[in-house]
């Protein structure tokens, strides 16, 4: 007897996704929230901005989550909002590419509003917030401050030496 396969149906898949995006946006609410209330000064959410081609031509799009200034500091904050961390941390997945692609958007960001020579840094804010939490309810948050920089994102360059 053969045990029946079970797949998401189109539906299902769109709710899964629309429930995935609902959680997003609360934790980006509540990470401006958190922001401001630990002195930040939010002047855009959800930047976004073409930085290149990929493979086959099509543009890629690159959004920064929150631009915000602590004191004189510009501040570039990736949020990663998560039903669990049983897995993983949320910030397990701002990965060295996620990493590169907001450097990319950060300097398109500082040359169009002219704010290249001005100190700035790389934030994650990470939101838990359990599925059956309601909007009053529980959820964790966390601050991480000059979560990368730059400098480890440059490519290494091949010394052109081999070794046997």
């Amino acid at each position: 007897m053969t045990s029946p396969i079970t797949t998401n149906t189109s539906t299902e898949r769109s709710v899964q996704t629309g429930e995935h995006l609902e959680l997003g946006q609360r934790g980006e609410a509540l990470a401006a929230a958190y922001l401001q209330k630990a002195g930040y000064r939010i002047v855009a959410a959800n930047f976004s901005v073409p930085v290149g081609r990929n493979r086959v031509g099509a543009v890629i799009n690159v959004e920064i989550d929150l631009v915000a200034y602590e004191d004189e500091v510009l501040c570039f904050v990736e949020v990663k909002s998560r039903a669990s961390d049983w897995f993983a941390p949320p910030e397990a997945n701002v990965d060295r590419r996620k990493q590169r692609q907001i450097a990319r958007a950060a300097r398109m960001y500082r040359r169009m509003f002219g704010l290249a020579a001005a100190p700035y840094r790389y934030d994650v804010v990470t939101v838990v917030l359990p599925a059956e939490a309601e909007l009053g309810s529980e959820f964790e948050i966390q601050l991480l401050r000059n979560y990368w920089n730059e400098d480890k994102l440059r490519k290494r360059r091949w010394s052109g030496t081999y070794y046997e």
